[in-house]
This record gives structure tokens, C-alpha cells and sequence, in this order.
């Protein structure tokens, strides 16, 4: 939770925002600290809000051996610059904390890149840090994953440090960390990468996590998408059932470190045990 919390305490993070920059230093740092290889990716794109220019950035943070095949964790470190959704029409304008819908997977996976830091992977493992996710107008999704759609058209590159390996998957954590976590087999994993995803919610079922649910749950479109349009295995975690979505209400005391520690649990397991 302390990491969830440090995510909140830099406010918005909003791509050009000074809590995005800040938080990408922070990741950057880690990054640094464990000795992994750290690779910021800009692009200009649109604000779909406004309309503006906006830099928009993704991280690739690689740990392990080089090359060979690899494991993709991802998950987006922007937050949402309206809370469109909240009850009370006076905070609709207002920028998301996001602490379920931004800092809980990106929690996950920074200590993840501690604990590995501390135990090297017996496979390579890349971390993907999306930005410009959440800026989009409700109902339209051309103005969502913004950062993912460029990192997926171009991970096969000459330069992407995404094209040195071959992706055994990609796992995306998208709001992962509020109480009582129910994580059902998103559908368009289900649909376009029915191996990979059944292997995750397999391998959480040996574990014991209830948090995951082996059924098949809505449609949503999220970062995975643009990789599953690529032919590249990928499956989204997410609990979409969770009424402060988009709302002043995401704030850390909604969510819980033992949600939090069943995702961790079941990537460290799939980075330890291939």
C-alpha cells in the first residue's frame, strides 16, 4: 500500500502534468537503483479533451537475461484529468486521484522490480509503463490508450528495446487494488488469447488466489487491446465492478494491500516459475 500511497501523494498524474513527470522519475529511479536497463519513449499526440498537444511517455523497464523469450507486465501510470462520473455534478471537472484506477497496478509492479532487484528472474521480464491511457471522452475510445497504441505499433522496431526478445505474453494490471478483488477472464483475452489467458487464471487457481474468477466477464476495452491487434498474447486483469470508477471517490482508502498482494503473488510466481 505504501507505494499505492506515494503514487496518490503526487496528485494527478495526467500526461504533462508535474505529478506525471514526477512519477515517471520515481519509476525511472527504481529502475536505476535495481540496476535495469530504463527506456522512456515519448510521442506528441492530442489531448482528446482539449484538443491541445500533449507529450505523452511510456516507460520500458527490462530486468533479467537479455533476449529469448519474455514476460510483459504492464499496467498505466496516467490518471484520469475529469472525474466524470461522480455523483455530485460540481466534482465532475475535477482530476482523478486514482488510486485503484492508476496506482494500484503500477504499485504491483514496482515492487515486483524490488523483488526482483534483490532475486534475478530465471527469464527475461519487461515492465511497461503506459501513459495517456485514461484522457479519452467517455463512449469514444479512440482518445484512450494512447500510449499503448504507439508502444504496440512499434514494439517490433530496430531500436525498441521491446524488439530484442520474443513476448512469451503480455499481463496487464488495471485497477487491481480494491477490497473484496473479484478478477474475472476479460473477454477480448478470452477471445484472442484463450492459451495465454487460461494459463494466468490457472496458475492463480493452483495458488489458491480467490481473488481470480475462471469465467469469462465483460468486454473492456483497455492497454492490452492494441497488443492483442498486433497477434501478441495478451490478457487484462481488471475488476470492473467498482462503483467509484471515475469518480472523487478512488482514493487510497478504498483499496486493499491483501488485493494488492494476491496480483504480486501470482506474478511472482509466473516470473519464477515459466
Amino acid at each position: 500500500m505504501e507505494l499505492l500511497i506515494a503514487q496518490c501523494d503526487l496528485g494527478p498524474r495526467i500526461p504533462g502534468s508535474t505529478g506525471n513527470r514526477q512519477l515517471r522519475e520515481m519509476i525511472l529511479d527504481l529502475a536505476r537503483k535495481q540496476g535495469f536497463k530504463a527506456h522512456t519513449l515519448c510521442l506528441e499526440a492530442t489531448d482528446p479533451m482539449s484538443g491541445e498537444p500533449v507529450e505523452v511517455c511510456n516507460i520500458v523497464v527490462s530486468a533479467g537475461p537479455e533476449g529469448g523469450q519474455r514476460l510483459w507486465l504492464g499496467a498505466h501510470y496516467d490518471t484520469r484529468p475529469v472525474s466524470d462520473l461522480d455523483a455530485d455534478p460540481e466534482q465532475r471537472s475535477t482530476p482523478l486521484v486514482g488510486a485503484n484506477d492508476g496506482a494500484s497496478g503500477v504499485a504491483v509492479l514496482l515492487h515486483l522490480m524490488e523483488i526482483l532487484g534483490a532475486s534475478p528472474p530465471p527469464q527475461g521480464v519487461d515492465f511497461l509503463f503506459f501513459d495517456g491511457e485514461d484522457s479519452g471522452l467517455s463512449g469514444e475510445s479512440d482518445g484512450f490508450c494512447l500510449g499503448s497504441r504507439h508502444l504496440a505499433a512499434t514494439c517490433r522496431d530496430f531500436g525498441n528495446p521491446l524488439s530484442q526478445g520474443t513476448p512469451r505474453g503480455l499481463i496487464v494490471l488495471d485497477m487491481v487494488g480494491q477490497k473484496n478483488l473479484q478478477i474475472p477472464m476479460e473477454a477480448y483475452s478470452v477471445v484472442n488469447a484463450p492459451e495465454w489467458t487460461e494459463a494466468v487464471f490457472d496458475r492463480a487457481g493452483e495458488l489458491g488466489l480467490a481473488a481470480f474468477v475462471p469465467q469469462q466477464g465483460l468486454a473492456i476495452f483497455d492497454d492490452h487491446v492494441p497488443f492483442l491487434e498486433q497477434g501478441i498474447p495478451a490478457v487484462d486483469l481488471i475488476d470492473f465492478d467498482f462503483p467509484q470508477w471515475h469518480t472523487t471517490k478512488d482514493t487510497p482508502d478504498i483499496c486493499s494491500g491483501a488485493s494488492l498482494a494476491q496480483v504480486g503473488r501470482l506474478m511472482v510466481d509466473l516470473i519464477y516459475r515459466p
